[in-house]
């Protein structure tokens, strides 16, 4: 049998292939795969407890401090009831300018508390995900995990492949920035 130039090349070119595919397929039987659950290790990690204990603390501080302006504006309006009748024209506009002015005040500083708690908790959510993504990347290198991905990337996967609870588990024995 003589096969021609071109003839090898499509021998050679079959062969290549039914080389990858089976070295594809046995990639496939020994390739390891993990899910991480992000959510659940911001909640149950030690670190993301802690990043959550500071969020509510700052949230608490910023609400106490909208609740007093807010008390303060509704004792200015009671005063100004009470007293509008004997008040002269002037006063009573003074007062209300005033009222106003807080009202502007309490919006104002809840507009920034608003914007400044979103940017605290993304930044703290943020630097837990780089920890945690690192661990999980450090685990993966040394595991031999062929692929990690965060569970809102995955559509469906089996139980068997969710890698949140031992990742939570080395997350707490490194102890995370927020411990």
């Amino acid at each position: 049998m003589k096969i021609g130039k071109f003839g090898w090349i499509g021998v050679l070119g079959v062969m290549a292939g039914v080389l990858v595919f089976s070295l594809s397929a046995r990639a496939a039987d020994v390739a390891k795969i993990g899910v991480i659950d992000f959510q659940k290790v911001l909640t149950e990690s030690e670190a993301g407890k802690a990043v959550q204990g500071k969020i509510q603390e700052k949230g608490r501080e910023m609400e106490k401090s909208l609740t007093a302006l807010g008390q303060e504006i509704e004792a200015l309006s009671e005063q100004m009831t009470r007293e509008a009748m004997v008040m002269d024209k002037g006063k009573r506009e003074e007062k209300q300018r005033e009222i106003e002015i807080k009202k502007y005040d309490f919006q104002s500083l809840q507009k920034k508390f608003q914007t400044e708690f979103r940017e605290i908790e993304a930044a703290e959510v943020e630097k837990l995900q780089k920890e945690i993504f690192a661990l999980a990347e450090k685990i993966g290198k040394n595991e031999g995990y062929l692929l990690i991905i965060e569970k809102t990337a995955a559509i469906y996967y089996p139980t068997s492949i969710d890698m949140t609870a031992g990742l939570i588990e080395e997350y707490n024995k490194k102890g995370g920035s927020a411990n």
